[in-house]
């Protein structure tokens, strides 16, 4: 890999940002591409580095987004002659470069380390804390009497909620146990993470729910709380319960639809009726129509390409390839 491919993806990693890595391993003449070339692609739809001509991006990029959004590795084939290419484990696709050739590239999805935000100091958020770090969670305490020394799993020691504190996606469990757990709650009003659990009695909860209320925080909010948190294992000491906690954590997680990311708000939770891919209707490539460079309209309706050459042969007679995709 390039030196500034590197950096780019230390970059994206020190963010936080989920980003795919593209790699060539296999090669047939005339294709411009050579193993080991290398890209990355962003979350956002950018492509840095260069595996194959620019024919080849739509699919590049519409395999990379998927990678990032299940997390999987994915070993593609892109050929003149899809249906020769039967190996397992490998996704044969059309090659729609004029010049031909056969290229094999290794999409493998860089994902950020789950976020796991604690609040309090109890000896149940202490042993969360190490049980977090030891998964491979980042994770953050917040508390104003908490001190960096006593956490030293934790990436991060707070005194307070910062606009920065709660990541979307994050999980977050409120271990306070009575002491500042009212705060805590109204404090993460306007970052609505994945997922909220509480540390507390069925009775004390319901006191907090009426407390919440009265502060007029919304009932979308107190509905998403999880109390008492953790899963019924018949947990007692404090250990128990934050290995509850975690199982808990990592069940939601796991079970969680991997092409639905987090969101902040309900509006942009709700599902929407607008496609997201295309066909190409000269080639037949399915197209993602949120990073497609190549549209036309014709006929009242937007057609989407992979390449210039397969837009240029569209408006050259729309009626002809308009026809053979309805």
């Amino acid at each position: 890999m390039r030196p500034e491919l590197i950096e780019l993806a230390s970059r994206l990693a020190g963010r936080g940002e989920a980003f795919a890595i593209v790699t060539v391993v296999r090669r047939e003449p005339p294709s411009s591409a050579r193993v080991g070339d290398t890209a990355v692609v962003t979350a956002a739809g950018e492509v840095h580095g260069w595996v194959g001509g620019g024919c080849t991006r739509a699919t590049l990029l519409r395999e990379s987004l998927r990678a990032i959004a299940d997390g999987e590795p994915r070993l593609l084939s892109l050929s003149t002659n899809p249906s020769r290419e039967r190996r397992s484990g490998l996704i044969a696709l059309e090659m729609t470069c004029k010049s031909g050739g056969t290229v094999d590239l290794y999409v493998e999805p860089q994902l950020p380390n789950p976020r796991l935000v604690v609040f309090g100091i109890t000896p149940a958020a202490r042993t969360l804390v190490r049980i977090g770090h030891a998964m491979g969670y980042r994770v953050d305490v917040i508390d104003p009497d908490a001190e960096t020394a006593a956490f030293p799993e934790a990436a991060r020691v707070m005194a307070e909620v910062s606009p920065d504190a709660v990541p979307q996606g994050a999980y977050v469990l409120v271990a306070t146990m009575d002491e500042r757990d009212l705060e805590a709650i109204e404090s993460l009003v306007p970052f609505m993470p994945a997922y909220l659990g509480v540390i507390a009695s069925k009775k004390r909860f319901a006191e907090l729910r009426e407390a919440l209320a009265a502060r007029g925080v919304p009932r979308a909010v107190v509905e998403r709380i999880v109390a008492p948190a953790g899963l019924d294992i018949g947990a007692r000491t404090p250990e128990e319960i934050a290995l509850s906690v975690m199982a808990q954590i990592v069940e939601q997680r796991r079970r969680a639809p991997k092409d639905a990311p987090a969101t902040k708000d309900a509006a942009s939770a709700a599902p929407t009726d607008e496609p997201r891919e295309a066909v190409d209707p000269v080639c037949g490539m399915t197209v993602a129509i949120a990073s497609a460079r190549h549209a036309a309209d014709a006929g009242g309706r937007r057609y989407y390409f992979c390449c210039a050459g397969c837009r240029e042969r569209f408006l050259a007679d729309p009626a002809r390839y308009a026809a053979a995709r309805t």
